[in-house]
């Protein structure tokens, strides 16, 4: 019966008699389907399905941040790097006038260590979150305890660029090639943050509303650097989709 039907249709309306008959789970089936279409799914294809199926399935039922779902994740330190913590961000900057009135006025952080070397002809300028007044009176304490804060900005000027009319900045790492991204600001609303800094003349990368990842919105500092300014009341939502 089958060679009588095989005679009697054309080769796509045998195959969707076939389809809609079968539920493909003969061999010979499977050889007969792609023989009249060689389009069509093998067994082997099924099983990679299956098999991604699965493993979505598995990653599903752990957390994303899980080993197994992150080769080469250790989640055991080392012993030796317990005490490790994350320290400074370093910025090379043409003007640290410009570039400390940036920090310190438009993103409210303080002035915490200034370290010059006059035989190199650079200096340091450590800006941070952190109260200042509770540092150490004595300058190479005031150093240690700078060393000691989390999360800092280290601005590295080396004299003269400021003056330099030959000078064409620095690379902030978001055009070819490009590398460094940015560093985050949390604020307490984005947008009335936005407001502000639009108000003070600053250059936006992204403004809340735009693009597809509303509420959070990229600037500028006065070398190119993009900062991430974000909130903790909509972070959650807007990358809901990817969490």
């Amino acid at each position: 019966m089958a060679l009588s039907i095989a005679s009697s249709l054309s080769r796509p309306s045998l195959f969707r008699f076939i389809t809609k008959t079968t539920k493909f789970t003969s061999p010979s089936i499977l050889t007969f389907l792609t023989t009249i279409n060689p389009k069509y799914p093998t067994r082997s294809r099924f099983a990679s399905s299956s098999s991604s199926s699965s493993s979505s399935s598995s990653m599903a039922s752990e957390s994303k941040e899980s080993p197994s779902n992150n080769p080469g994740l250790h989640t055991t330190p080392d012993e030796a790097t317990k005490s490790y913590f994350m320290q400074q961000t370093m910025f090379r900057i043409k003007d640290p006038k410009v570039s400390l009135d940036f920090y310190s006025r438009v993103l409210g952080m303080s002035l915490l260590k200034r370290l010059d070397f006059p035989e190199m002809k650079f200096s340091l300028y450590f800006m941070g979150y952190e109260d200042p007044t509770s540092a150490p009176s004595n300058a190479v304490d005031r150093t240690v305890w700078t060393f000691s804060q989390k999360a800092t900005i280290e601005l590295t000027h080396n004299w003269g660029t400021e003056s330099d009319p030959d000078f064409k900045g620095y690379h902030n790492g978001n055009s070819e090639p490009r590398g460094f991204g940015h560093i985050g600001i949390t604020v307490d609303d984005t947008i009335k943050a936005c407001k502000r800094f639009e108000h003070l003349g600053v250059e936006f990368v992204k403004k809340p509303d735009d693009g597809k990842m509303k509420g959070i919105a990229f600037i500028k500092d006065p070398d190119g650097y993009w900062i991430e300014i974000f909130d903790l009341k909509t972070i959650g939502s807007t990358t809901s989709g990817a969490a």
